[in-house]
């Protein structure tokens, strides 16, 4: 974990080098990288690393910023950036400097051994996150096995002081190098969990399996992280589920029978978030949770209207969905937090006259009846409403 004791903070530096960050008093000292390469949404991304750092536990003091045409073979940043980002460091005795972008083993050794500290990615970043977050014995399962699979690229030539010959009284043998035996063990590990999961997985499809035998239809909250999904479940179940004004609050699945009146109940699912970028290896260790939303009848794609950044959010998201089969599966698009555009609630229709999207405030319920609304319409088109009387009383954790 990043969570260390606090340092006080210094004076913020006057060289037009640094981009001031605001800092409180509490979490490990952290200096940020984010460079531009031209992508065209600079400050949107800066906002969501500064929050991705915070949410990790840091006290970010300075980021440091620049322009490259492409990324530096050695050292991602260039000798000249690096020199700008060692003197922050010192300067305020940083533990650690994270960039938000994906960094190569030799790139990452290369930084802490001209930093003279620990350099992290964007991926350990966000690993480490989900690490923070998850709760469930499943999900942790699932968040170790991608930290390992990530730490796995890592083994190649980050650990040199590693290569050496086991030796001395008692350790004297085959001859192993500690590196290979470092490796036979994480993949040992990583065997291991990989199994746990796939018999929890089974488990799964069985569940699943018998609510498609009740033809109960099923509804899954997807969206990107801090998009208002887990407040906007908490709004029509009343589940308690926990939600916060932070990245991934939401890292297992929970479910809920909701009522919609005439049509009977519908299974709905609040899931994991999203995010650009999402490291590999969590999609790969999430995949068979995120199966469950490929398997719905139907997508709330929940979109924080108020986000300057919502398209690009969008965008994400979908091809998140895309990667994990759930690109065919129907969306309605609720546009959430209107009480901070003071939009009015309204529900929008799309080519044959389809319900596209509906805005609404989860937090305080403007628009709640105009989703409900939807729900039942889509609903009445389900086989499941000729058998909605038989449907078992309400579970906590079908998924």
């Amino acid at each position: 974990m990043l969570v260390a004791s606090a340092r006080a903070s210094g004076r913020w530096p006057q060289s037009p080098m640094f981009e001031q960050s605001s800092s409180d008093a509490s979490g490990i000292s952290a200096i940020l990288v984010q460079l531009d390469f031209g992508a065209g949404d600079y400050a949107e991304r800066l906002a969501e690393f500064e929050l991705l750092a915070r949410s990790a536990g840091t006290r970010p003091m300075a980021v440091i910023n620049g322009k490259r045409q492409s990324p530096d073979a050695a050292t991602y940043a260039g000798k000249g950036k690096v020199d700008e980002i060692a003197v922050a460091a010192r300067m305020y005795d940083a533990e650690i400097v994270i960039f938000n972008h994906e960094l190569t083993a030799g790139q990452q050794r290369n930084l802490e051994k001209s930093l003279d500290c620990r350099v992290i990615d964007r991926s350990a970043l966000i690993l480490d996150i989900f690490a923070l977050r998850a709760k469930s014995h499943e999900g942790k399962l699932q968040v170790e096995l991608a930290q390992l699979q990530h730490l796995s690229t890592r083994l190649v030539r980050g650990w040199t002081h590693l290569e050496r010959q086991k030796g001395g009284i008692g350790l004297r043998g085959p001859g192993e190098k500690q590196l290979e035996t470092d490796r036979r063990l994480l993949g040992k590990r990583v065997a291991f969990l990989k199994e746990r999961l796939k018999q929890l997985e089974r488990q799964r499809v069985v569940r699943r399996r018998a609510r498609t035998r009740g033809d109960v239809m099923s509804v899954s909250l997807v969206g990107y992280t801090n998009a208002g999904k887990s407040t906007l479940f908490n709004a029509l179940t009343k589940a308690g589920s926990y939600a916060a004004d932070q990245l991934f609050a939401t890292l297992d699945t929970t479910s809920r029978r909701l009522f919609l009146g005439e049509v009977g109940q519908i299974v709905l699912s609040d899931t994991v978030g999203f995010i650009r970028d999402l490291p590999h290896a969590l999609v790969a260790a999430f995949h068979a949770t995120l199966e469950e939303t490929a398997g719905s009848d139907l997508l709330l794609h929940v979109v924080d209207s108020a986000s300057s950044d919502r398209d690009q959010q969008i965008e994400a998201v979908n091809q998140v969905l895309a990667e994990i089969g759930a690109a065919d599966v129907p969306q309605i698009v609720v546009w959430n937090k209107i009480d901070a555009t003071s939009a009015a609630p309204e529900l929008e229709r799309g080519e044959y006259a389809k319900i596209a999207r509906v805005r609404l405030s989860a937090r305080t319920g403007a628009g709640l009846e105009l989703l409900r609304e939807a729900l039942v319409e889509v609903a009445r088109e389900h086989p499941s409403r000729n058998q909605a009387g038989s449907l078992a009383d309400p579970v906590d954790a079908l998924a």
